[in-house]
């Protein structure tokens, strides 16, 4: 008997077109042997949609195609089971056995999605709300590695509305970590509203761009002899695997968002962009066995402090001067699920799809052993709503 899984994605994001290509490649990924594959849509208005169409990547080239080809959904639990329905009409629920969130950036990835899915009881993949959240929060993020002694470039952070009031003690921090300096918005991904600053002159305005995606900005100090390495990690069957490593390119000082998503690349992914698997890059990247162990064993251990789940990629800068490698972000919702790497490292895309719904299922497992609540006498003396002394 097939499994229902739903593929939930889209959201309220910079990144939901992003999300969009990541789910069509997951879907497309899904054995049909397998598997009976219900898109879940949540589009930019926070309307859950689904229809068949909107597993071909055609139909989200207009919005007008999306709203005639889907129909408006909910979402319920009754029993054991979570089912989608038609908010109008007479349509027959369907049950969703597993949910997988392909979901990137904010109000999503960052725990969002997740939050809804777990109150909601669905049996879904990737990370819990924790892991999510932490993720997707850079300045929580570095707290967290720093606390774990794991290596990460000097920094600090700010909140952008106090960045008047604080325009002399924001200066000093710049000044010691010294220029060039990296600036970024706290919670978003997909190298969007990241800048490369060289002087305290291009320092303000680069703070103010980076505001308008988000409430907390983080300054790091650049690397000019830069090389990025990723790499991927798997939760399969509870331990925390990691993939190849690959190093990637990019256009400019940073690798940008048009690196990432809107170049063709090249050989096998010529034509029209594949999402992250579009970008130009090497795999295995070319460094030694010692740092490439250096590197995935970083990789795991990050993975295990926060405890992700499914398929996670965690991007990593290596100081060509001084041979040091330091732990820049985690991607929990990785774009293309970086599947790329785990092909390299000997697990199809099939495969690694199998891998998610596995252990969405095996969590629910072993969450159906806790014990979540218990009973208690507190309301039984309860009369009324007075307070009493």
């Amino acid at each position: 008997m097939k499994l229902n899984v739903g593929v939930f994605f889209g959201g309220a994001s910079v990144e939901h077109d992003i999300s969009i290509l990541s789910a069509m490649q997951a879907m497309a990924a899904l054995s049909q042997d397998r598997y009976h594959v219900v898109p879940l849509y949540l589009n930019k208005a926070g309307t859950l949609v689904s229809g068949k169409a909107l597993s071909d990547v055609k139909t989200f080239k207009s919005s007008t195609l999306v709203q005639k080809k889907s129909t408006p959904v909910s979402l319920y639990k009754s029993g054991q089971f979570v089912y989608m329905k038609p908010i109008k009409g007479w349509g027959k629920p369907i049950r969703l056995d597993v949910i997988l969130p392909v979901v990137h950036g904010t109000n999503s990835e960052d725990g969002s999605v997740a939050g809804y899915l777990n109150v909601l009881g669905a049996v879904y993949g990737g990370s819990d709300v924790i892991a999510a959240a932490i993720g997707q929060d850079k300045v929580i993020f570095k707290h967290i590695c720093e606390n774990s002694r794991l290596p990460i470039v000097p920094w600090f952070w700010f909140y952008g509305q106090d960045k008047e009031i604080s325009k002399v003690a924001i200066l000093t921090q710049a000044k010691q970590l010294g220029y060039p300096l990296i600036i970024k918005p706290s919670n978003l991904g997909s190298s969007v509203g990241i800048e490369l600053v060289n002087s305290e002159a291009e320092l303000f305005s680069a703070i103010e761009r980076a505001s308008q995606f988000d409430e907390k900005i983080v300054v790091e100090k650049a690397i000019t002899h830069l090389r990025e390495i990723n790499c991927s990690v798997l939760k399969k069957k509870g331990q925390h695997i990691a993939s190849v490593c690959e190093e990637v390119s990019k256009s400019d000082d940073i690798l940008s968002f048009q690196d990432k998503y809107q170049r063709s690349g090249k050989g096998k992914h010529s034509g029209p962009s594949k999402g992250m698997a579009s970008l130009d890059r090497v795999i295995p990247a070319p460094i030694s066995e010692e740092l490439t162990r250096e590197i995935q064993d970083l990789a795991t251990t990050c993975a295990r402090l926060l405890n992700v789940g499914g398929v996670v990629r965690i991007d990593f800068l290596l100081d060509t001067q001084n041979k040091q490698v330091y732990i820049n972000e985690i991607n929990t919702i990785p774009g293309s699920l970086s599947f790329y790497l785990w092909q390299a490292s000997g697990i199809d895309f099939e495969t690694l799809m199998d891998i998610l719904v596995d252990g969405a299922i095996e969590r629910e497992q072993r969450k159906e052993k806790l014990t979540l609540s218990f009973e208690s006498s507190v309301l039984e003396g309860f009369k009324g709503t007075k307070k009493s002394s």
